[in-house]
């Protein structure tokens, strides 16, 4: 009774069970492979799994790493007028800690941040703030406005060369193109898509950032994060430990996770209708798992010792199970997976070699994961 939950285990389309509370999970497991031995030995607090889930590595010596969306972002840049790398809906707020580090370029600098929505997409008055200009402004004038910029900074230029302007300048112009361009308005405009898909992502700010970010990809955009929740201090989250003051089980039960399961199974079934699902990978990451044994509180805690994550699509091999805990699930008992390979596997699986350098402070090269790492080789 300390261990074992009130969930049963349920037969899937691939060669795992998984939990009761997620069956549209078992309907797409085929299209999906679970590594269930992840590990770290950080801290057992967000921000260190935020840290490690998203960069590779754990943030020391001053050093902030880039996340991989934005290190994409600075090797490729964009593809269209939209940003390479885009947030739905927020970055991850406070998790009780400092807010979250890992969601940003760190040292490649502030050009390579994510575009951050700011926005419920599952809103009947949804826009993206600033994409349009002012009405009052229009086209023409927005224009006009721009080759004024131009003609003063024509003037300074040669008094000014640092990169904080040129960084500003660039900023101006992603969001002058973005303003500018009908495709990048289009790609987050929702209303194109038919209602009977709106519901089957479901209705909820999770469902239609999904949807939302399978018209990002399908319009240029490289990268999306996508958050569940973006505090751990809402009422209901996914930070569920089982016992007050956080999510209880029948929260996570009845609200969570069905939220949860039905939005991913129709992402993957989109994209593989689509036949996108093969060129796109979709991953599912958390920052740790919980403790195998129930607290005196009635739930569970903290536990980055053992924990899981899935992949679907961009090379990936569905249906399989890579690793295994022990008995109790408390520790990695074949195949461990630490988070740099995590990371290598979405680096790897975008086309890049693992040793590929980012120009890191004081013009140290830094590579995509530490010399030694390598992807989980079992999902391809």
């Amino acid at each position: 009774a300390e261990i074992r939950g009130p969930f049963k285990p349920i037969s899937t389309k691939g060669d795992f069970q998984i939990t009761e509370i997620l069956p549209r999970h078992a309907q797409v497991a085929d299209k999906f492979s679970l590594v269930r031995s992840c590990y770290h030995t950080a801290a057992a607090v967000h921000d260190t799994g935020h840290q490690m889930l998203q960069t590779g590595r754990l943030f020391t010596g001053g050093i902030n790493s880039p996340h991989a969306g934005c290190a994409l972002a600075y090797l490729r840049g964009p593809k269209t007028d939209l940003p390479p790398h885009v947030v739905l809906p927020e970055k991850m707020g406070s998790t009780g800690g400092n807010l979250p580090h890992g969601q940003e370029a760190g040292f490649l600098g502030k050009a390579y941040d994510p575009f951050v929505l700011l926005a419920d997409p599952s809103k009947p008055n949804f826009k993206v703030p600033d994409l349009l200009p002012p009405a009052e402004l229009g086209d023409a004038r927005l224009v006009r406005r721009r080759r004024m910029r131009q003609i003063v900074e024509e003037k300074v230029k040669e008094f000014d060369a640092s990169p904080s302007a040129k960084l500003m300048d660039a900023n101006f112009e992603a969001a002058y193109r973005m303003m500018t361009s009908p495709q990048a308005r289009a790609a987050f405009d929702l209303t194109k898509e038919p209602q009977a898909l709106r519901e089957k992502y479901g209705l909820n700010r999770f469902g239609q950032c999904c949807l939302l970010a399978r018209r990002l990809i399908e319009a240029g955009v490289r990268f999306v994060t996508v958050n569940t929740f973006l505090t751990v201090f809402d009422e209901i989250t996914w930070d569920i430990h089982g016992s007050k003051p956080f999510t209880s089980i029948e929260g996570m039960k009845n609200i969570v996770a069905p939220m949860y399961d039905q939005a991913y199974a129709a992402l993957i079934e989109d994209l593989s209708e689509r036949g996108m699902l093969a060129e796109t990978l979709v991953c599912n990451l958390a920052e740790f798992g919980r403790t195998p044994r129930i607290n005196p509180a009635g739930g569970r805690d903290h536990w980055p010792q053992c924990f899981s994550a899935y992949f679907a699509g961009g090379g990936i091999q569905g249906g399989r199970a890579i690793g295994r805990s022990d008995p109790i699930g408390a520790y990695p008992a074949e195949r461990p997976v630490e988070p740099p390979e995590i990371v290598g596997t979405i680096y790897n699986s975008l086309g890049f070699d693992l040793e590929t350098a980012l120009p890191g402070p004081a013009g140290r090269p830094f590579p995509l994961v530490d010399f030694g790492k390598h992807e989980v080789k079992e999902l391809f």
